[in-house]
């Protein structure tokens, strides 16, 4: 595989490469930047493949059409500065110089920890150099360019488990991880002999500590998507190397306080050797996991304690340690009602009733959960209770709605609709919520049309109310991060789950739980009006810069006047932007701003200005 700055012989492999380079060319040709591209800087292949590409052919954006004039009475542009090279790979919340001043107990010190107002950056964060556009998916599954993520520490620590290779300019993945070295396909099909992936049943799933996330990228060929976690720990960027893979993931743990994922979110968890001590604290690990696995959901543990009998020389563990973990998993899973359905070799499976009975006759008897919101987690402590079911009206009726396959759940009516637990959402504004969605997203393509080629893998919607936008996206090119602000008006991620897509709860005041430049494109409805009172828009902005890849898109959706504040803003961070009307005229207050960030890397030059 090819990337950027390679010599000529080395063409033949960098069709899918040179695509992009020549559709980014003319694209910021057509956007005025082109002596600020990174592929404007001597690039043979760019420049030759330039010469033989009619422009207008891969314009993406159509600024000929409803253009709304941007008043600059308000003064000069405030120029952002790079921040220091350092700070290239900086995770705010997840600092480890800040994590070391925590203890290390439960794993509260990788729990996110987030900078005061003084200690916030007020800078960009560069690229590192050489950084160029990941390959698009498939072949991004497999390939990443060394360049952005430069470091070959997993390459030599799990070089037996085939986790990554470095070869040359980029990493391969060969698909191997530590429970499945001969490759993840294999894996998952023994899975899938249990698990009815292949019928659509199952679509969401939660990997906790999934490494460089093979498991996840795998999955997509079932058309199951997962939700993978890692800690920033010693085993470096391998939540970084995963969204490069254009895999979904986030810096995160199991710790002290609970998941930011509703409860009943997901079809299936999986731990496959993820370290986690599922017996240890009276099982709260398990528990939470139940709290966010559906009725009817699945567990999966591979690795250390399941066949310890057989394995516990070569795990270089005490035989007796190994059986005692195991009798705790299965005491708590039988307490957690959940049936063992499957256990051959390292690979155990568990089912998760669909309801749950809650007689007196258990014995124990369970400890319920006696907080009315089980969605409410944002920084909350994790319980020793378990999380009650929906009630049902039927002891056969499943409870949190039956079960239907993807993509028919995509759009048909969510439980938490039907059954009225979210107040003020009904039937029909979900129905004229899709349409409105589908509208918009229609019109975004007329503007941005590189939406439909793939050029976008990694999408975030910031304010993702029922998961519409994403909805209409839908695309086995593209994935979307559906997140939840915690100040929003109505908690809808539940339903965004039952949907069978994903996303998360996060308060914008503060950083994600993400590397640098890792989303390649970025939605933000309603954002700013949201937050007008919360916390200072530069401060979203600048972490918007942080996770947005060079050369990515943003597209803005507000009233007219946070609009214009934003542009100006933006303008100072290495941004073009254009604002057009909303696709019903001119007379309608909602307006929408398409930003483009420019490429620049480090050591550059320290200018913001459009040449």
């Amino acid at each position: 595989m090819a990337t950027k700055g390679n010599s000529g012989d080395n063409r033949s492999r960098s069709s899918m490469s040179v695509f992009i380079v020549a559709g980014l060319c003319c694209f910021f040709y057509i956007l005025g930047a082109w002596q600020r591209s990174g592929f404007g800087k001597g690039d043979s292949i760019a420049l030759e493949i330039t010469k033989q590409t009619d422009c207008s052919i891969l314009s993406n954006l159509n600024y000929e059409t409803h253009h709304v004039g941007i008043d600059d009475s308000e003064g000069v542009v405030n120029e952002f500065k790079p921040c220091s090279d350092h700070y290239i790979d900086y995770t705010p919340c997840q600092d480890q110089m800040r994590a070391m001043t925590f203890p290390r107990e439960d794993m509260n010190y990788r729990e996110r920890h987030c900078p005061p107002d003084e200690e916030k950056l007020h800078c960009l964060i560069p690229a590192p150099k050489g950084y160029v556009t990941p390959f698009r998916w498939p072949q991004s599954r497999d390939y990443v360019p060394y360049a952005n993520a430069p470091y070959k520490s997993l390459t030599v620590e799990k070089a037996v488990q085939n986790w990554i290779q470095y070869e040359g300019n980029v990493f391969r993945f060969p698909g191997g991880g530590t429970q499945f070295p001969h490759g993840a396909d294999a894996y998952i099909s023994e899975l899938a002999a249990v698990i009815p992936m292949d019928s659509g049943m199952v679509r969401t799933a939660l990997d906790t500590g999934c490494g460089v996330a093979s498991w996840g990228a795998y999955l997509f060929k079932k058309n199951v998507i997962a939700m993978s976690f890692a800690p920033r720990d010693s085993h470096e960027a391998q939540v970084q190397f995963a969204l490069e893979r254009g895999v979904p993931a986030v810096i995160g743990v199991l710790g002290t306080i609970k998941l930011p994922y509703p409860s009943r979110a997901f079809d299936m968890a999986h731990c496959s050797r993820c370290l986690i001590p599922w017996g240890a604290n009276d099982g709260m690990y398990m528990m939470e996991v139940d709290r966010v696995l559906r009725p009817g959901g699945y567990w999966v543990l591979s690795g250390p304690p399941i066949n310890w009998r057989n394995n516990y020389v070569a795990w270089q563990r005490p035989k007796e340690e190994l059986e005692e973990e195991q009798r705790k998993i299965e005491e708590m899973a039988k307490l957690l009602n959940w049936e063992k359905k499957h256990e051959k070799g390292e690979i155990a499976i568990w089912r998760k009733q669909t309801s749950f009975d809650y007689g007196r006759d258990r014995n124990p008897q369970p400890t319920l959960c006696e907080s009315t919101n089980a969605d409410d987690v944002w920084y909350k402590k994790m319980e020793l209770c378990i999380t009650p079911y929906p009630e049902t009206s039927d002891p056969n009726e499943d409870a949190g709605g039956a079960w239907k396959p993807f993509p028919e759940r995509l759009n048909a009516l969510p439980f938490r609709i039907s059954s009225g637990s979210i107040p003020g959402v009904s039937a029909e504004t979900y129905q004229e919520d899709n349409r409105s969605w589908k509208k918009h997203v229609n019109a975004y393509k007329r503007t941005n049309k590189l939406l439909d080629t793939g050029r976008y893998r990694n999408i975030m919607d910031m304010n993702a109310g029922l998961g519409s936008f994403a909805a209409a996206l839908d695309s086995p090119k593209l994935w979307v991060m559906n997140v939840m602000p915690t100040i929003a008006e109505k908690d809808t991620l539940g339903v965004i789950f039952e949907r069978g897509l994903i996303g998360i709860y996060h308060d914008w005041c503060e950083a994600f739980s993400t590397y640098p430049r890792t989303y390649d494109l970025i939605h933000a409805n309603g954002v700013f009006s949201l937050y007008k009172d919360k916390c200072d828009a530069e401060d979203i902005l600048l972490e918007m810069d942080r996770i947005l890849r060079p050369e990515g898109a943003v597209i803005f959706r507000d009233h007219m006047d946070v609009l214009v504040k934003v542009s100006k803003i933006v303008r100072g961070m290495r941004w073009n932007t254009k604002m057009v009307d909303h696709e019903d005229g001119p007379l309608v207050p909602e307006k929408v701003l398409f930003a483009v960030k420019r490429y620049w890397v480090a050591g550059e030059d320290n200018s913001t200005s459009s040449e």
